[in-house]
This record gives C-alpha cells, sequence and structure tokens, in this order.
C-alpha cells in the first residue's frame, strides 16, 4: 500500500518521525510540495514514493537524493522532451536518511518505507534468513532492481599514528560503525578475516560524522567507513588533519574473497582524498532493493527512469561515483531476484538475456 498522502503544501514532518526517519525531499518534488500543488491537482494524481538511504554524512544519502530527482515526475511537471523531468509520471520520491544497509532491509520488511539502498552481502543474508540475519525469517518478499555501483571498505586512521595494518587495532579505540549500518557488519567481517577480536580493541559504534570528528580532535585511532569514494565523513577529516588509508589486501582478503562471493578487489585512487596514495582494499556493490508485492509498472517506470540518459547526466553531475552507474553491470551479480517489472525493462532494452532469477549463492558465514 502506498503511503498517506499529504495535503498540498504539507511538509516532511508528516511523514514517520523519529532518529532515524529524517527526511529530505527530492528538490524539484520539494519544491512543489512547499509552494503547493494547484488546486486542480486531486490526491489521487499524485503518489509518494519513499527510499531508505544512509546517514548524511556518507554516499548512500546523497546518491538516493539524486536518484530521487531522477524518478520524480509531480503533475505540472515540464515534459521530458523539453528539458523537464524523465520520472514517473505523478510521482513524488522522498530520500530518507537512515542508519544504512540493515535499517533499509527491516524498513523494507515493515513497509517503512518503498525502496532501499543496501550492500549485496547484507541483501543476500536478509534474504536467506543468514549472516546477520540469522535467527530471522528469511525476507524472500525482497527483489532487486539493480546494481548501482561499487562501495569500498575504507579504514581510516591519522597519517601520523603508528597504525599500519589491521593486526595494530589491538588495543585502540576505533569505531566499527553505527549499529544498523552496512558499516558494522562489514568491519566485524575484516576483523574475524584478520584475526582480531572485537574485544581486543577499544571499540566505539558511532556515525561516520561523529568518528570523524574524533579522529581529527585525536579521540580516536581509526574509523570503518563503507561507501562509494570520496565519502564525505572522510573528505572532512582528511581536509582537518592528514589521513591514511590502510590496506585491506593479502592472504586473508584473497580468502575472505573466496568464501563471501560479493567482495571484489578495488583500489582507491590515490589523492581520492587529498595526500591519500592509492591503497588496495575490498568492494562490495550497492544495489537498490524493493519488495516483491510492489506494484510491476511503477517499478518498471522507475528502473526505466533511472537508467535514462538525462539521469546519468544528473548523477554526474551531482556525484562523483554518479559515473560508476552502468546498465549494463546492474543485474551481472544482484544478491536477490530482480523485480518482475525491472526485469521486464532489462528485457525491453536486451540486457536480461542471462540474468539468473533466483541467486544461486552467496557468501558463507
Amino acid at each position: 500500500m502506498d503511503p498517506p498522502v499529504p495535503r498540498a503544501g504539507a511538509n516532511t514532518r508528516l511523514l514517520p518521525k523519529g532518529p532515524s526517519r529524517r527526511h529530505v525531499l527530492a528538490g524539484l518534488a520539494g519544491s512543489l510540495l512547499l509552494s503547493g500543488l494547484p488546486g486542480r491537482l486531486a490526491a489521487q494524481d499524485i503518489r509518494y514514493f519513499r527510499i531508505g538511504t544512509g546517514t548524511t554524512s556518507g554516499t548512500y544519502f546523497p546518491i538516493g537524493g539524486l536518484i530521487a530527482n531522477a524518478i520524480s515526475n509531480p503533475p505540472g511537471s515540464r515534459p521530458c522532451d523539453r528539458g523537464g523531468s524523465c520520472g514517473v509520471p505523478g510521482l513524488i520520491v522522498v530520500a530518507q536518511a537512515t542508519l544504512g544497509s540493515v535499517e533499509n532491509i527491516e524498513l523494507l520488511r515493515s513497509g517503512g518505507v518503498e525502496a532501499g539502498l543496501a550492500q549485496a552481502d547484507i541483501a543476500y543474508w536478509a534474504y536467506t534468513g543468514t549472516g546477520t540475519f540469522t535467527g530471522k525469517p528469511p525476507f524472500e518478499a525482497l527483489r532487486s532492481i539493480g546494481m548501482l555501483y561499487s562501495e569500498a571498505l575504507q579504514l581510516v586512521v591519522r597519517a601520523d599514528g603508528d597504525l599500519h595494518t589491521i593486526a595494530d587495532l589491538k588495543g585502540r579505540a576505533v569505531s566499527l560503525g553505527e549499529e544498523g549500518s552496512g558499516t558494522l557488519v562489514e568491519a566485524r567481517q575484516i576483523l574475524d578475516a584478520f584475526g582480531v577480536k572485537e574485544a581486543e580493541m577499544k571499540p566505539a559504534y558511532l556515525k561516520p560524522g561523529t568518528a570523524a570528528d574524533r579522529l581529527a580532535k585525536n579521540e580516536l585511532d581509526g574509523f570503518f567507513m563503507v561507501g562509494g569514494w570520496p565519502v564525505a565523513a572522510v573528505s572532512d577529516v582528511a581536509a582537518r588533519v592528514p589521513i591514511r588509508l590502510l590496506p585491506l589486501d593479502g592472504e586473508m582478503a584473497d580468502r575472505l574473497r573466496a568464501r563471501q562471493r560479493f567482495y571484489t578487489e578495488l583500489t582507491i585512487p590515490a589523492d581520492t582524498y587529498p595526500g591519500v596514495a592509492a591503497t588496495p582494499t575490498l568492494g562490495v556493490g550497492a544495489e537498490l532493493l524493493v519488495r516483491a508485492d510492489r506494484d510491476p509498472d511503477l517499478i518498471h517506470g522507475v528502473t526505466k527512469a533511472l537508467w535514462h540518459e538525462n539521469t546519468r547526466r544528473l548523477l554526474i553531475e551531482g556525484h562523483p561515483k554518479g559515473r560508476s552507474f552502468d546498465p549494463t553491470k546492474a543485474i551481472a551479480n544482484v544478491s536477490v531476484p530482480l523485480h518482475p517489472g525491472a526485469e521486464r525493462y532489462y528485457r525491453e532494452v536486451g540486457l536480461a538475456g542471462n540474468a539468473a532469477n533466483e541467486p544461486t549463492s552467496g557468501p558463507s558465514q
């Protein structure tokens, strides 16, 4: 069921409240809402669509806002072929700040959002009731719209510190990420693979922005972050103090990749953050997810708008990671089945011929 429709001129406070329910309206949609829609437009002409993203200092939040703008098309918008919106007619999309992947999965499960961004391994675990979702019912209604880009696991330390390897984290104060975030899940995977116990550290569970601030003040020795580079929180601390990224490579990383098919080899390019050398690390796909019971025609329209050429321009102009969006790679390694509406789009454009209907295997735990 679609969320309740706010009256014309309503603001975001009419949407769900709470510390993990911060919202921003897509720019085009927000301007229309705040200025008031014409009285002749009936409520049934408008549909609202919420995307769970991440923290405001990460990558999901700005990327989610760009996607929201791209797929929105409120009544009265200028036509696509005249330089206007190329989104779904009548759709107003909200980019909702959350804790990240894990919370987005739970919001999808409860119907608290219509779509959500999540790391591929976490989506697979939710779908199968394994990994971090062990003990919970498998979320068999979880469906994919497609992979968007690769995220990098980033372990940030001060350049003037003495941390050079994962083993050096023992006895040190390190933020592993906030509860409900994908960062915390991945940090624990890394520590386990490299033989460092959480109890051997002084772990903190902080938002990326808070962790970055404490690192800059020398109140923290390091922090984990998962996101498409450059991540705002890492850029912020790099502008304040010299930093390094610890490499996540070698035999332990190879074993982890062999065990978990969603991990890939990545290198964060030199000077992605000021003065930071090229750093080998692990990557994981960022995926846009919905529920299986979403209207196929709506999801077909959302998928079509997501990969429209105008959307690509919007993404490239709006965020450095926008250049990584590639429809030819969107379904190569999806973690859960494609939504029928999305699959129809990929078949129409000749991309879904070899797409599997069900994920065949996933990361072991």
